[in-house]
């Protein structure tokens, strides 16, 4: 029997782990199908407290899933494939295998948003990616399209002009939702170009089994 179990080992479930460790609770925290959250996926970091430079995202998360460990949490590689809190002890179905607990909190985060297109999830790891920190390096000298207008499309933006020949940033609206200085950073590179109120309508081509 457990006192608590964390899903999720983003930010949200390392804070609550660190609280509930220091609370001699014992959590285990199950790290998911995503082990940092989107995060680790982050280059740099700039708007953590006491971080005046920035720090990169796996290293924030890294050093998160220390402390909480240092405290006494114990973090298990895993997804939780099932839940029933219809009574206590709540059951959750983690990898096949069931554990009990008294409670739980769930920290799953988010997931990249899609566009939706059925060519676009045939072409995903073709051509379509979720993740410029990922997959930049396969996008050398070509031109790249980004879509969306908040913080997390113009990081990918400037990430991927390390390695693009231009990238372009496709927004459904006339200006941008991110925040003021990812906007004036997107701006001031010469790689980024903008198309404004605009929305794809479909992805080329499937029947290659790549983006043209």
């Amino acid at each position: 029997m457990r006192d608590l179990i964390i899903l999720g080992s983003g930010p949200a479930g390392l804070t609550a782990g660190v609280y509930a460790a220091r609370a001699r609770l014992k959590p285990l925290i199950v790290d998911g199908h995503e082990p940092g959250g989107q995060l680790t996926l982050t280059t740099m970091v700039e708007n953590f407290p006491g971080f005046p430079d920035g720090l990169m995202g796996p290293d924030l998360i890294r050093s998160m899933r220390q402390q909480a460990e240092r405290f006494g949490a114990e973090y298990r590689p895993g997804t939780a494939t099932a839940a029933d809190l219809s009574r206590r002890p709540f059951r959750i179905a983690i990898d096949g295998a069931t554990q009990e607990c008294r409670s739980l909190i769930i920290a799953t985060g988010a997931s990249a948003k899609m566009l939706g297109l059925e060519s676009e999830r045939k072409l995903v790891g073709h051509g379509v990616s979720t993740c410029a920190t990922c997959d930049g390096f396969f996008f050398q000298d070509q031109e790249v399209m980004v879509v969306g207008g908040g913080d997390s499309s113009m990081e990918e933006a400037l990430f991927l002009t390390k390695f693009a020949k231009r990238v372009t940033v496709i927004h459904r609206r006339d200006k941008l939702r991110a925040s003021k200085i990812m906007q004036d950073k997107a701006f001031a590179n010469q790689k980024i170009a903008f198309l404004w109120d605009s929305v794809p309508e479909e992805i080329l081509d499937v029947g290659q089994q790549k983006v043209t």
